[in-house]
């Protein structure tokens, strides 16, 4: 029994409960000098996307991005993507967007962003899009007129006698 008692307090190694100490995390990774384009929809809103290594600035339809999304709000939806993946400032987007209003097209804009981003660098910005839930489209759009009611589900009042 003492055998044994001194064998296990020569072990030079020391074990704990926990864990050795984590690499700090890797550096910020260089920004690829690649182009990317892709397609967003959202509602009726279609958005066509260009991101090229620049300086961060948005043109929608040859307009400003604050002059087109005036709302704050969309505008933090629409950079979520850069914001995400700590890539703020690091492209020029460039966007055609036709149909639908500002908030289905600040989604469709959302997501054609992600898209091209992962075009990008998939194997990096894939799993932060996928878990942050940019890469998925909201099929949700407006549900047709059925006949003998008013709206979609909206019917004539009922009258028992």
């Amino acid at each position: 029994m003492a055998k044994i008692a001194d064998s296990i307090d020569e072990t030079p190694e020391s074990y704990t409960t926990e864990s050795a100490p984590v690499e700090a995390a890797a550096a910020p990774r260089p920004v690829l000098t690649v182009p990317g384009s892709a397609v967003g929809r959202r509602k009726q809103a279609i958005a066509r996307v260009r991101l090229v290594p620049g300086s961060g600035t948005i043109t929608v339809n040859g307009r400003e991005f604050e002059d087109y999304f005036p709302n704050k709000l969309h505008q933090q939806l629409i950079t979520d993507p850069f914001t995400v993946l700590n890539l703020t400032g690091a492209y020029d987007v460039i966007v055609r967007i036709s149909g639908g209003g500002p908030s289905g097209q600040a989604g469709a804009l959302r997501l054609g962003i992600a898209r091209a981003l992962n075009e990008i660098d998939a194997e990096n910005n894939r799993p932060t899009l996928k878990k942050a839930g940019f890469l998925s489209r909201d099929a949700r759009v407006i549900e047709r007129k059925k006949a003998g009611l008013k709206k979609a589900r909206k019917a004539p009042q009922y009258s028992k006698r």
